[in-house]
């Protein structure tokens, strides 16, 4: 059985001499339900520090797209020198309240709803939170370097539109000792990065910490997505 323990903070004390906060995983005891049959001679095996993200689609606001291309394409005629930061060859915006608008109100609700949802599911009862969020658009040729989102509580992104040629998004091993592993791919204790495929419609959380980065666009129509990230109020 693979017990997980949620333990009061306990310390421990690196060569930094930093006082650091961990918590317990117990691996052993009886074995579950999935565990091999006895005489098998197979071993059970546990898969440990998983990393969970979030997708869902907003279909039912699919109604509102158009109007949420045009509000974006005003935005980009209004200040037409991006922000820069990791995105190339296209544009960002510097406004990083952009959900904060009145014509984004339905798709606020729902980024606040399913942050909400993974809060609780990472041990976080209904935190405190505001939210940060920007245009990010790439033309032809355009993408996003790697970088993560620093300092924040949770972060995503919102597809509003990916015409064909879009690049994926791609999620790095968050895992450094398992830059040297000799297995590549998707078999266990392996090295792999993870090409998220996107749509018009699909929200994506994810942890903050974890590094990705945006393939080249590949079409003449613009890619549109509104990232964002949950911060502490």
């Amino acid at each position: 059985m693979l017990v997980s323990r949620r333990c009061s903070p306990t310390v421990r004390r690196g060569r930094s001499n930093a006082m650091t906060p961990y918590y317990k995983l117990t691996v052993g005891g009886h074995a579950g339900p999935a565990a091999p049959k006895a005489g098998t001679h197979v071993a059970q095996h546990y898969d440990l520090f998983a990393t969970r993200i979030w997708q869902t689609r907003l279909a039912d606001l699919s109604s509102r797209f158009a109007d949420w291309v045009t509000a974006v394409e005003a935005l980009r005629a209004e200040s037409p020198v991006p922000a820069g930061r990791t995105n190339r060859g296209g544009w960002n915006s510097t406004d990083n309240q952009v959900l904060g608008r009145p014509v984004f109100a339905p798709l606020l609700d729902a980024v606040r709803l399913y942050c909400g949802q993974a809060f609780k599911e990472m041990g976080l009862v209904d935190p405190a939170f505001g939210l940060q969020s920007w245009i990010n658009i790439h033309d032809r040729g355009g993408f996003n370097f790697q970088h993560m989102h620093d300092g924040t509580l949770l972060s995503g992104t919102f597809y509003l539109q990916v015409p064909e040629g879009s690049g994926n998004l791609v999620f790095r091993d968050p895992r450094p000792g398992v830059l040297n592993s000799y297995a590549k791919g998707s078999g266990a204790n392996a090295y792999k990065d993870i090409q998220l495929k996107p749509e018009a419609g699909l929200l994506v959380l994810f942890p903050h910490w974890l590094e990705h980065y945006v393939e080249p666009h590949e079409g003449d129509v613009s890619r549109i997505a509104i990232p964002f990230n949950a911060l502490r109020p």
